[in-house]
C-alpha cells in the first residue's frame, strides 16, 4: 500500500474511483482542500497524477465526488415524522459532517455540480416541507433558511476554532484594545464568552428557533 512516505513496492490494490476519492477525502481532511492537486494525490496513491484522469474526469470531478461521498453521511430521516424533528436530525447530521470534513462547508456552497448522494439530501429537505403543508413560496424561504443556518453556523465554527487558553489570550487582549467604559456592552459580551465557554449549543439554539418560527408561518392563528 503506498504511504505518505512515497510509493510501496509491494504489489498494488487496483485503482477505482471509491479509492482517489476516498484518499482525497483524507488528504483534505488531513491538510485542507489546497492539498489536494491531481499530482500530490498520485503520490498518496502510489501511482502517477495522470493515472487518475481514468477515474474521475478532472479536479472539478474529483472535488464533487469526495463532496457527495460527504452527503452520504448525513442522516435523512423518514419524512413520516414530525416535520421539525425531520429538519432538525438532518441539520444536525449535516452540520457534523461539514465539522467532521472542514473543507466541505465552502465546497458545499460553491459547487452546484449534484451527485446521487447531495440530491437525495435536498429532494429529501424538500419533501420533508412539502409534506408539511408549506406553500411553495415559504417552503422555498423555509429550505434556504434552514440550510444557510446549517453552513453559515459551519463555516463560523470552522473559523473561529479557538481552544480556552487562545479564546483567554484573544479575549483579554481584546479587553485592553479599547476604553470598556465606552462599550460597555460589548465587554460584557466579551467577558461573558469567556466566562461561559462550551457552555450550550449555539447552532441548536438558533436552529431551534428557526423550526419554531417557521412552524408559526405554517400554521397561523
Amino acid at each position: 500500500m503506498p504511504t505518505r512516505n512515497g510509493p510501496s513496492t509491494g504489489p498494488r490494490t487496483p485503482l477505482n474511483r471509491d479509492r482517489v476519492l476516498d484518499a482525497g477525502i483524507a488528504l483534505a481532511d488531513a491538510e485542507g482542500i489546497r492539498a489536494v492537486t491531481m499530482r500530490r494525490l498520485g503520490r498518496e496513491l502510489g501511482v502517477e497524477g495522470m493515472a487518475l484522469y481514468n477515474h474521475v474526469d478532472n479536479k472539478e470531478d474529483l472535488l464533487d465526488g469526495m463532496l457527495d461521498r460527504v452527503a452520504t453521511e448525513i442522516e435523512l430521516p423518514d419524512s413520516g415524522a414530525d416535520w421539525r424533528d425531520h429538519a432538525r436530525r438532518r441539520a444536525i447530521s449535516a452540520h457534523a459532517a461539514f465539522l467532521r470534513h472542514p473543507w466541505s462547508a465552502a465546497l458545499w456552497t460553491a459547487s452546484i455540480n449534484l451527485g446521487p448522494a447531495r440530491m437525495s439530501y435536498l429532494d429529501s429537505a424538500l419533501r420533508g416541507l412539502r409534506e408539511a403543508g408549506f406553500p411553495p413560496d415559504l417552503l422555498d424561504r423555509a429550505f434556504h433558511t434552514i440550510e444557510n443556518h446549517i453552513v453559515g453556523h459551519a463555516l463560523q465554527t470552522l473559523g473561529f476554532s479557538l481552544d480556552q487558553g487562545e479564546m483567554e489570550e484573544m479575549g483579554a487582549d481584546l479587553l485592553r484594545s479599547f476604553p470598556v467604559e465606552r462599550y460597555p456592552d460589548l465587554a460584557a459580551h466579551i467577558r461573558h464568552h469567556l466566562d461561559h465557554q462550551g457552555a450550550g449549543d449555539a447552532f441548536e439554539f438558533g436552529l431551534a428557533l428557526i423550526l419554531g418560527g417557521l412552524e408559526q408561518m405554517r400554521t397561523p392563528a
